[in-house]
Parts: structure tokens; C-alpha cells; sequence
């Protein structure tokens, strides 16, 4: 009996690129990642895989990368990152599962992972799948939701909250939407494969007044400022991390992109509506420049 598979937390049919980054007043949070970004990812490479790219937000950040993948488990937020970005050889548009990622070992240079592990019920997991798909020494940058922020601090200190901040464990404080501590990040890119070198504390004026009172840039700056105090303490409500893949390389077949997320063959033929697997005879479709992961057809 083949294992259950982790929930995916899936914005099919969400607005969330509208409401919540758009109209939902997040420039400040949109812009402080933006800083992050520049200073931990390398400005160039070749080939940068983006999961969980949703509708492309940050995909425009990555102007120095030959060619990105971004992949997504909701169909419709890929179609607006497609609206948004366009159809080109530049982009490679991937709906697929963040646990069953359907690439070839070792075939990105780099990676990022933002706003994505606070929705895996099975991080590790996640983890050492993205690393499979990286050559020896690619950067990853993930970004994940901090369980042992300030505010959560005071808020157990002043028992208003009884979970406690400075625990291992996630917390779950809604569905498929997780907090982690620090430490329990460190520790799964520990056993992923990755090593550790930088870390950044972000959003830490997250504060509705303050967004209010204070000009955009202003708070920008001094986030900027604060960020790399992330290397002693993370304190804020977003850290982010750079680490470096490392091991024994993985090997694969010299040009292949995909594998048979079922039977992980490299084998795959592409006809105009699907990838055909030669290990196991299953197709993935392939629509509107879209190649379809999720399930067979």
C-alpha cells in the first residue's frame, strides 16, 4: 500500500494576490522581503526554481537567472503569474506537489522558498525534496513563519496564549497554516542537506498603527537596518535563511527538466497535450504552457 500523502494547502480559485497583496495593504511587508531577497540571493544564475510562486510576485526579482521555474500546486495562480509575466522559453510553469516535485536531481542553481513552509504539515519532507533538485553548492533561500516572535512572547508572558513560544514543536493556528521555532528550521535543513550561513529577521515594524503613522520608506529603511540582527536573535514574525546545498551531488541525464513524480523515470516524452512517462505509462498534462503534475490524465 503506497504511504498516505501530506494535505497541501491549495489556492485554487483564491484571490489571495488581489486581497491580500494588492488591496490588502502589504506594501511595506512586500517591500522588506524585497530587501531580503537582494541580499541573500545571488544576483545571477541559471536556472532558479521558485516554489510556491503563486502569481508571480516575487518571480520579477530574479531578472538575473537565465531561465525560473515557478511551481505551484493551484493551477489558477500559475495563469495569473502567465498573465502577469507572460509566455516565453524564460519561464517553465509547474503545477505540481511541493512533496512529490516532479524535476530531475540536480538540475536548479538556486531556489527559493517564501511564504510556503508555513503551510507544510511535514516541513522536513518538503525540505529534501527541493534538495534533491539542487546541483552541489546552490543557494536556497526559504523564508518561513517564526513561532518565537515578540509579540507571541509577551503574549504567553502575559497569558493570553497558551502555547508556548520557545518550544519545538509548530503551531497549527489554523488550518495548514504553521508557526515554527527557530531552532526546528535550523534543524530539518540540518537533515535536508543543507548548510546554514545566513539568517535575516523581517517585518519587524508588522504593526498596523506604525504602517499608518510612518512613511513607507522610512519603515523600509529601518527594517532594513535591523535585519541582520537575524544571524543572533530571531525575533520577528518572518525570518528568512540562506543556506548552501551540500553532499554528494546528485546525478541525472544530461538535459532532462522533469521526472515521473510516480516512478521518478526521467523518461518522459512530450506530445502537444501531455508528458508521457516510458517507466510507468502515465501522462501529465501539459495546457496552455502549463505542464500539470498534480495528478495523471
Amino acid at each position: 500500500m503506497a504511504p498516505e500523502r501530506p494535505p497541501v494547502c491549495d489556492y485554487d480559485g483564491s484571490t489571495y494576490q488581489a486581497s491580500f497583496w494588492e488591496r490588502g495593504e502589504r506594501l511595506y511587508e512586500d517591500q522588506v522581503e524585497a530587501v531580503a531577497l537582494r541580499r541573500l540571493l545571488p544576483p545571477e544564475g541559471e536556472l532558479l526554481l521558485e516554489v510556491g510562486a503563486g502569481a508571480g510576485r516575487n518571480t520579477p526579482r530574479y531578472q538575473g537567472y537565465q531561465r525560473v521555474a515557478l511551481l505551484d500546486y493551484a493551477l489558477t495562480q500559475l495563469q495569473q503569474a502567465q498573465q502577469r509575466l507572460g509566455r516565453s522559453e524564460r519561464y517553465i510553469y509547474v503545477a505540481a506537489d511541493v512533496y512529490r516535485l516532479p524535476f530531475a536531481p540536480g538540475v536548479f542553481s538556486a531556489a527559493t522558498m517564501i511564504r510556503v513552509l508555513h503551510h507544510m504539515a511535514q516541513p522536513l519532507l518538503a525540505l529534501q525534496q527541493v534538495r534533491r533538485a539542487l546541483q552541489p553548492e546552490a543557494v536556497f533561500v526559504l523564508e518561513y513563519a517564526n513561532k518565537q516572535n515578540l509579540k507571541a512572547i509577551l503574549r504567553y508572558l502575559l497569558r493570553r496564549q497558551s502555547w508556548n513560544p520557545f518550544t519545538l514543536e509548530a503551531v497549527e493556528f489554523a488550518e495548514l497554516n504553521f508557526d515554527f521555532h527557530p531552532a526546528a528550521v535550523r534543524g530539518w535543513l540540518a537533515q535536508a542537506g543543507f548548510a546554514l550561513e545566513r539568517q535575516l529577521t523581517v517585518s519587524h515594524f508588522r504593526i498596523a498603527l506604525l504602517k499608518r503613522l510612518l512613511p513607507l520608506r522610512l519603515l523600509v529603511w529601518l527594517d532594513s537596518l535591523a535585519q541582520p540582527s537575524g544571524n543572533w536573535w530571531q525575533l520577528t514574525p518572518s525570518v528568512f535563511t540562506r543556506s548552501r546545498a551540500v553532499g554528494e551531488p546528485n546525478t541525472t541525464a544530461q538535459g532532462a527538466l522533469f521526472r515521473c513524480p510516480e516512478c521518478q523515470s526521467l523518461d518522459l516524452a512530450e506530445t502537444p497535450e501531455a508528458l508521457v512517462c516510458a517507466g510507468c505509462g502515465r501522462r501529465w498534462a501539459v495546457s496552455d504552457g502549463i505542464f500539470d503534475f498534480r495528478e495523471p490524465i
